[in-house]
């Protein structure tokens, strides 16, 4: 019940048959030059556009994202320095008392 099964990869049960297409590559034709037509225009670039446009309302939901980061961020950074903080102060209360302990059992 516990032991590990592996599978096994099961074998085909028809031969495999070639695609019945099958592709084929389109190779574009070539147009002679007649001489009274004129001369192809050169293609124009297209006006070229920021990537990434801003709006007033995009800028700030973004500064509010980062706000909102920001202030997570420190808020566990600092939770963080106080359990550090408390573990040691508690470490060190414990390390008197252990001390008196054994001072005071010497003594007797």
């Amino acid at each position: 019940m516990f032991r590990p099964q592996i599978p096994t990869m099961p074998t085909p049960t028809d031969a495999v048959s070639p695609p019945a297409v099958e592709p084929t590559t389109v190779i574009p034709a070539t147009q002679a030059p007649t001489p009274n037509a004129p001369a192809p225009a050169p293609a124009s670039p297209a006006p070229s556009r920021p990537v990434l446009q801003l709006t007033p309302g995009s800028v700030l939901a973004v500064v509010g994202g980062g706000t909102a980061v920001i202030l997570v961020v420190g808020a566990v950074l600092v939770s963080m320095l106080l359990a550090i903080a408390l573990t040691g102060a508690s470490v060190a209360v414990c390390a008197l008392v252990v001390r008196s302990i054994l001072r005071t059992d010497s003594r007797r």
